[in-house]
C-alpha cells in the first residue's frame, strides 16, 4: 500500500492510504480528543469532538478526524480558535446529559466548557454508541440497542438476549464515558429478575 505524506499541526506525517486523519495523528503521537471512537469497532463520528480543520488545495473544511481519509498534501490543524470553540460547545451540550462524568469534566477543564450552560437532561447517555457497536461488532451478540429518536433516544438492553449473554460479560462497561450503561444494566436486571434482584439488594 502506497505511503502518503500529510501535515498535521506543522509536522510531516507518513500514513498509508487506508488511514483516517485520526489514525495518522495517533501514529505520530498527536492527540485528538474522542468519546465515541474505539480501535476495535468501525468509526462512528457521533460525538464530533475529533473535529479538525483540513485544508485541501487551499480550501478549508471542518471534518471529523475519525472519518476523514488521509490524502496527499492534506494540511490538518487539530487546535485553533475555531476548533476549540466548536469542542467547547459540544462539551457543554454533552455535560447537560452527564455533568458528573469524569471524562467530560477533564475535557471541560481543558476547553473551558461550562457544565451549567444548558438545561440539564437526566438521561446520562451522550449517545456515543460505544456499547451498542461493541456488542454488535466485536461480541456479535446485539444485546444492547438504541430506542426512540431525538431527545428521547436512549440505550436499552434487550431482555431475551441480555439474560443469556450480559451477566457474565460486561466488557462494554469500561467503554462507557458516563454511568448511563451501568444504570441501564441495573434497570434491565431489575425487570428481568425482579425477585432475585430485590432479594440481593442491600438493606437500608
Amino acid at each position: 500500500m502506497s505511503e502518503i505524506i500529510l501535515q498535521i499541526d506543522g509536522k510531516d506525517v507518513a500514513a498509508s492510504e487506508d488511514m483516517t486523519i485520526l489514525d495518522a495523528a495517533k501514529k505520530a503521537g498527536i492527540s485528538i480528543p474522542t468519546l465515541c471512537y474505539h480501535e476495535e469497532i468501525e468509526a462512528y463520528g457521533g460525538c464530533r469532538l475529533c473535529t479538525v480543520e483540513a485544508d485541501v488545495r487551499g480550501r478549508t473544511n471542518i471534518v471529523a478526524a475519525c472519518l476523514y481519509p488521509v490524502q496527499k498534501d492534506l494540511v490538518v490543524r487539530t487546535r485553533s480558535e475555531k476548533i476549540d470553540r466548536i469542542r467547547k460547545m459540544i462539551l457543554e451540550l454533552l455535560l447537560a446529559h452527564a455533568p458528573d462524568a469524569f471524562d467530560l469534566q477533564d475535557l471541560a477543564k481543558e476547553y473551558g466548557a461550562n457544565k451549567d450552560r444548558f438545561e440539564k437532561d437526566s438521561s446520562f447517555c451522550i449517545h456515543c454508541g460505544l456499547c451498542v457497536r461493541y456488542c454488535a461488532e466485536v461480541k456479535k451478540k446485539n444485546a444492547i440497542t438504541f430506542v426512540d429518536k431525538g431527545k428521547t433516544r436512549e440505550i436499552s438492553f434487550i431482555p431475551e438476549i441480555s439474560v443469556k449473554e450480559c451477566w457474565d460479560c460486561k466488557e462494554c462497561f469500561p467503554l462507557c464515558p458516563t454511568e448511563a450503561l451501568q444504570a441501564a444494566f441495573v434497570l434491565a436486571k431489575a425487570f428481568t429478575f425482579p425477585l432475585s434482584f430485590l432479594e440481593s439488594a442491600p438493606a437500608k
